[in-house]
Order: structure tokens, then sequence, then C-alpha cells
């Protein structure tokens, strides 16, 4: 559910003419962790990331965002400093909503109060489930889960398998593990080596093996 969605014509119309569109580059810093929010961020193309740094740089990538998906909205209701990092991930277009546009639509509008909790719910399973990851999970594990997940969200299914359609980097599939990279490296060639994955160039392939889908989406059922 997206966070306008229901709303009548009209008022999608008069939306329109409050936002104000953004363009950020490759890799350019959206918001910083500890920034003082005043918008609301909708994505009309490319990707973000949501991530945690440390002051060593270490990273860890809590999600990735797409086309229809918004961020920045916690801190917009509590005041807060920003608890993350918002990354372009590739050239991003995004509509900014400012605070008090947001805040007036928020409380008149019971549809977009819907989509907004749709969303933080969502949020919360996803740090609970990478809480439990790193508590209880080994490193093969949590690169399995997140290869399924990407799969889900980005797979391409064809003859030899479900490909993915954005390309990920080893450094990038380490931060969404909550691993080292040599460590992501070791298992995805090991995967590899026992072909229950393609990886060429960037494109990752999960290859349509039985005990490969049993085994992972055992890992996923409740």
């Amino acid at each position: 559910m997206t966070l306008f969605e229901g709303l009548p014509r009209e008022e999608v119309d008069r939306i329109s003419t409050l936002v104000h569109a953004q363009r950020y580059a490759c890799g350019e810093v959206i918001f910083h962790r500890g920034d003082i929010a005043t918008t609301l961020h909708i994505i009309r193309k490319g990707q973000v990331s949501i991530r945690l740094s440390s002051s060593d740089g270490k990273e860890v990538i809590l999600s990735l965002l797409q086309r229809g998906d918004f961020f920045g909205e916690t801190s917009l209701l509590d005041g807060a400093p920003l608890s993350t990092d918002a990354v372009a991930r590739g050239e991003v277009d995004v509509l900014r909503l400012q605070r008090r546009d947001f805040q007036h639509y928020l409380s008149t509008r019971p549809q977009v109060a819907l989509g907004l909790l749709t969303t933080l719910s969502r949020l919360v399973r996803q740090v609970t489930q990478r809480i439990h990851d790193t508590s209880f999970l080994d490193a093969r594990t949590r690169l399995e889960r997140v290869l399924l997940e990407l799969a889900r969200h980005f797979g391409s299914p064809g003859e030899g398998g479900t490909t993915i359609s954005q390309k990920f980097t080893q450094t990038e599939l380490a931060n969404l593990c909550g691993l080292t990279r040599e460590s992501t490296n070791k298992w995805l060639r090991t995967f590899v080596r026992d072909g229950w994955v393609r990886y060429e160039g960037g494109d990752i392939t999960l290859v349509q093996e039985p005990r490969l889908e049993d085994e992972w989406l055992g890992l996923n059922r409740p």
C-alpha cells in the first residue's frame, strides 16, 4: 500500500502542488543519522539504502527502498533526530513533502495514516528479523536469507533459475547480511561451487533445484 493510496483524485492533485522534486547522484547521502527531519521523501525513481554506519566505517543495510516507497517519516512524527542514514543507490529522484503538510494530511486522512502504520509495522519486522539473524544464525544462513529476499523483491524467473535484476556488489551483500566481505565472498563461492547459485559480472541467479528451494523456503516459514 502506498502512502496516498485511496485518496480522491482531487486530493492527489492538491498534494502534487505541495511536493518538490529533487535528484540525488549515485552514492549521495540524502540524510545522516542524527539530522533533524523536516521532510518526508517519496521515491519517484531509483533506489535508496536505509543503513546504519559506525565511526570505523562499518555498515549494515536495514532495507532497500524503491519507487513508491517513502522514508524519513518516523522523525517527522516524534521530532527526534533521524536514526539512520539514507543513501542513493544509483541516480534517485524523490518528491519532498514538508513536515507541516505531512502532519496535516496525516491528521485528516485516515488512508494516509493506515499506509504509514503499514510501513512502520514492516520496518519493525525487518529490524526484529535482523536482530534475530545476527544473534542466532550463522554466516551461511544469513547470506541464504538475504539472497532469497532479494530474489523475492527483484527476481526474474527463467529456465535456469531466478535472476536478481539488480546488481549487488559483495560489499553490499555483506552489509545486507551484517557480515564481513570476506565471509560473504567465502560462502558465495561455496554456493557457486555447489551449483546453487550463479554469480557472473555482478549478476546473481538462484538455481531452481528442489534441495535449494526446500532449504531456503524452510528458513522463512513461521
